[in-house]
């Protein structure tokens, strides 16, 4: 850990009875980073922040600095995670890296499988327009898979072939909260809120004819939804969609648990 004064100090003032233990916890949140040679600082305590560990963003990293990053972030974290990793790249990072799992289809590194069981509660679903837009849907549902919140994935219905999607329609309703990602012009979200009591987050993607503008269309088309209730992150995005899912999700468990003290 690195500002070891700081630390000693705030560790000092718990002992003495100068700061509570509570106060303390709220300080630890803003204190650690490690630096990692010249080029990086990893924010040991987002999870403590935010609930969700810092990942690794994997284009403009050379293989030699994802190799020391992905080393230091271990040591202190159960799992770690890289986004958009090319093969060649992965191929490149196994041998100094053999625990590393790879998820081509969502160009996703992690050094721990899948896990078998889910540990958060709550249904996370994803649904998915066309067999292109998959690659950022597996984005987004590996992320979360790997966070342990659980994930059904809903894929190829989007709104050319609109009974693909009416034929799930009351297992999609059924989930607790819904990721929509869809490229061309973007209009699965908005029938998947009018559909649905739960938040939808729309994922525009890059997928598209020219006239699409590399996901431009989609964005405003889900931008000016006319459906309620849908939140819209940025072109491409799968992780930050995943992101606000589990944070969702979690907000919600906060609540429950708070309303339940309290009725105590």
């Amino acid at each position: 850990m690195t500002q070891p004064d700081t630390l000693a100090q705030l560790l000092t003032a718990i002992s003495t009875g100068e700061v509570s233990p509570d106060l303390a916890l709220k300080k630890l949140k803003y204190l650690a980073y490690e630096p990692v040679g010249d080029f990086a600082k990893i924010d040991h305590h987002r999870t403590l922040r935010t609930g969700f560990p810092e990942v690794i963003w994997g284009p403009g990293k050379t293989p030699k600095q994802m190799i020391e990053i992905f080393k230091t972030m271990e040591a202190q974290a159960d799992c770690v995670i890289a986004t958009r990793i090319e093969p060649e790249v992965f191929a490149q990072l196994q041998p100094a890296l053999p625990q590393l799992q790879y998820f081509d289809k969502a160009r996703i590194c992690s050094t721990t499988p899948l896990p078998e069981t889910s540990k958060h509660p709550g249904q996370m679903g994803i649904v998915s327009a066309g067999t292109a837009d998959q690659a950022v849907a597996e984005e987004a549902a590996v992320v979360a898979t790997l966070w342990g919140y659980e994930v059904t994935r809903f894929w190829d219905v989007g709104v050319a072939g609109i009974h693909r999607l009416l034929s799930c329609r009351d297992e999609i309703a059924s989930m607790d909260v819904l990721i929509v990602v869809a490229g061309m012009e973007g209009a699965l979200a908005s029938v998947v809120a009018g559909l649905v009591d739960c938040p939808v987050i729309a994922v525009p993607t890059s997928i598209g004819y020219g006239a699409s503008f590399n996901g431009l269309a989609p964005l405003l088309t889900m931008l000016n939804s006319c459906a309620p209730g849908i939140g819209v992150v940025n072109i491409d995005n799968g992780f930050g969609a995943a992101m606000l899912a589990g944070q969702i999700l979690r907000t919600a468990v906060q609540l429950q648990t708070s309303q339940s003290e309290k009725s105590e």
